[in-house]
């Protein structure tokens, strides 16, 4: 099976975690903040905090910004879950936001509608979270700029994208946000086996995401309430929780974030190729926004159904019987049962719903072959054409 993705791992990644496994710290050791700082330089950004998920990030960037029972949290319904349950796990209420049909980032457009139409009902989100969906940048410059007028914070995920860039900056720099979140999980473009980092350049949002990241526990004397009793003292200044980085995903993500540029170079090369390969069939290709380098962590198409024979699922399943491993992403987060619980119902986002169902991730990973490639496009090209005729 060629999967939608996959991790790249080298000798010297397995020796880099070796070398932590053998040290005398497998956790809250050296290995983690050097990761921190790694990543955070990176992106041009003063302070990294690395967890054990991304879903983790968003949770302790919602409560660094204040999130609580009666706020409002907006994001993208293009996205898995987690970019909305974030908001829950604070007891907030979720909205979406539809995407744009080019792009499937979420719509500016339609965020300013909804902006205003919420101000005259006095339901502002206190945070919005647009989702760099498949490693390409939303229009942050824009975002930013609703931001200060409407008065929201804003959290990137970035799971996606981490090595893209947007205006010709680094993502996850939060030049137009207060809070920036990667994912390190397998199928992303470096990876910590599991994993999740914040990067922000407000001191105070970091050391509130420290604490949470730690149960609230600190030996710092300034978050104490009194002074120390002792070498051995700290204090629970805030509800936390145990999302910390181990040594050895922190030691594996020291080592892979030496080929970051290498890994989306070589996706870019894959992309391009995509791009000449399925030229002709009835397909539309994704999108590339001008203003944004993608890190390209998906390539997704979407299948011209009013072109081919055959359904969603059958052209699926028939790719998966090849041995072609796609996939689709995402089912739109407010069609879940637990958000239909929540009052949500189809056609409130109408561009999302409509993407999903004609939507397919196809392989792509930094350590694809050609010959891979040319394998899916020739299936592809096989299931598409299959009682067709010339589309």
């Amino acid at each position: 099976m060629i999967p939608y993705g996959k991790q790249d791992i080298k000798q010297a990644d397995i020796d880099s975690v070796l070398n932590a496994l053998q040290s005398d710290f497998l956790t809250q050791g050296p290995q983690a903040p050097l990761f921190e700082k790694i990543v955070s330089d990176y992106c041009g950004t003063e302070y990294g905090v690395a967890v054990n998920s991304a879903t983790s990030a968003l949770h302790i960037a919602c409560l660094a910004l204040g999130l609580r029972e009666g706020d409002w949290l907006w994001t993208s319904p293009n996205s898995f879950v987690a970019s909305a349950n974030c908001g829950l796990y604070c007891d907030a209420r979720i909205d979406f936001v539809d995407i744009d049909q080019q792009t499937y980032n979420m719509s500016v457009e339609e965020l300013e509608k909804k902006l205003a139409q919420a101000k005259q009902e006095k339901k502002l989100p206190k945070i919005l979270i647009p989702v760099h969906f498949s490693g390409q940048s939303c229009d942050m410059k824009k975002i930013h700029s609703l931001s200060k007028e409407y008065g929201f914070k804003v959290i990137e995920d970035a799971s996606h994208a981490i090595g893209g860039k947007y205006l010709d900056e680094p993502i996850g720099g939060c030049q137009y946000s207060d809070i920036t979140v990667f994912s390190f999980h397998p199928v992303k473009i470096i990876t910590t086996a599991e994993g999740g980092m914040a990067t922000t350049n407000d001191k105070e949002l970091s050391e509130r995401m420290q604490l949470f990241r730690s149960h609230g526990v600190t030996r710092d004397p300034e978050l104490m309430t009194k002074e120390a009793e002792g070498g051995w003292y700290y204090q629970q200044v805030d509800l936390g929780f145990n999302y910390r980085m181990t040594e050895l995903q922190a030691a594996l993500g020291v080592s892979q974030t030496q080929r970051l540029n290498e890994f989306v170079a070589r996706r870019h090369v894959l992309q391009k190729r995509y791009d000449s390969l399925l030229s002709g069939l009835p397909i539309i290709r994704p999108y590339q926004d001008k203003h944004s380098f993608s890190a390209l962590h998906l390539y997704p198409i979407q299948i011209d159904l009013n072109k081919v024979s055959k359904n969603r699922e059958q052209i699926f399943d028939e790719l998966r019987e090849t041995g072609v491993g796609v996939n689709v992403h995402y089912i739109p987060i407010h069609t879940q049962p637990y958000y239909r619980q929540l009052g949500f119902k189809d056609g409130e986002f109408p561009n999302s719903e409509s993407y999903y169902k004609a939507a397919l991730s196809l392989p792509l990973y930094s350590g694809m072959s050609f010959q891979e490639q040319d394998k899916v496009v020739e299936f592809v090209t096989k299931v598409l054409e299959e009682n067709n005729g010339n589309y």
